[in-house]
Parts: C-alpha cells; structure tokens; sequence
C-alpha cells in the first residue's frame, strides 16, 4: 500500500513533489528562494483577506434579506373588534 501526499492537485505522491521542489531550486537558485516564498505567503494573505470580505459581505446581505422578510410576514398591528367598541 502505497500513499501519497496530494498536497497540490494533480501530484500524486511525495517523489514529484520532491522533483518539483528540485526544479524550482535550480531555477531560482537558493538566494531567491526565501524571496519567492514570501511573495507567495504574501499573495496567499491578500487572498484570503478578500475571500475573508467577500463572505462577510454576503452573509450581511442576506441576513438585511432575512431579517426584511421575517419584518414582511409579522402581523401587523391591527385593532381587535373588542378594542374598537
């Protein structure tokens, strides 16, 4: 048996994660690498901040929503027949 880290979609397993890792240390070299992880923490941050916003503002609206409707089927205030003699 056989398991796998399927941390990014599509790798199935821990060595092409490991070769991935390995490419892109070649690539950048090991001076860029803390820069690039930044930058990527950094945009992971934004993201979900405005994920975060979005939500927040959606359940608003649909809480102004509810609480119109739940003001729309309230009885109104009418007079009993026995008030109005």
């Amino acid at each position: 048996m056989t398991t796998s880290l399927a941390i990014i979609p599509g790798v199935t397993g821990g060595w092409e994660l490991l070769l991935i890792l390995a490419l892109v240390l070649l690539l950048f070299g090991p001076k860029r690498l803390p820069e690039i992880a930044d930058a990527m923490g950094k945009s992971i941050r934004k993201f979900k901040s405005a994920t975060r916003g979005a939500t927040d503002e959606v359940k608003r609206e649909l809480d102004d929503v509810a609480r119109e409707v739940r003001a729309d089927d309230a009885p109104e205030d009418k007079p009993k027949e026995s008030d109005a003699k």
